[in-house]
């Protein structure tokens, strides 16, 4: 049986021991035990899963601001959404669009309320 990193985590994570879990879970464990991944592709996980998981607004805000300061560009995270729509449905990708909208700095919903004042004009 193998002894390898990935592997015994693993059989630990699928053990559900928790007391290994709680050292992930803490700051300097979790980027140790992520370390295979460079900060952008780990910037980049973190919001793929939030849309995933359809978090909410303050989550989004927490990763953007991780992911700029590894200077992931907003089109890269806005790519996130494209990337993991095959996996998890186009409902839970509109879904989190207009969070990862504000997350940006950008009021999907005001937009098309202007788009819509507009086109009436």
């Amino acid at each position: 049986m193998g002894g390898g990193g990935h592997e015994v985590t693993l059989r630990r994570l699928t053990l559900r021991d928790d007391a290994y879990i709680d050292l992930l879970l803490a700051d300097e464990r979790l980027n140790e035990a992520s370390s295979h991944l460079d900060a952008r592709a780990h910037a980049l996980v973190q919001v793929a899963a939030l849309i995933a998981v359809d978090a909410t607004p303050p989550a989004y805000m927490e990763a953007i601001d991780a992911a700029r300061r590894e200077h992931v560009s907003d089109d890269e995270i806005v790519g996130c959404l494209i990337a993991v729509m095959a996996a998890v449905g186009v409902a839970r990708v509109v879904s989190a669009a207009p969070k990862l909208g504000l997350a940006l700095g950008y009021d999907v919903d005001l937009a098309l309320e202007l788009l819509d004042d507009q086109l009436e004009v």
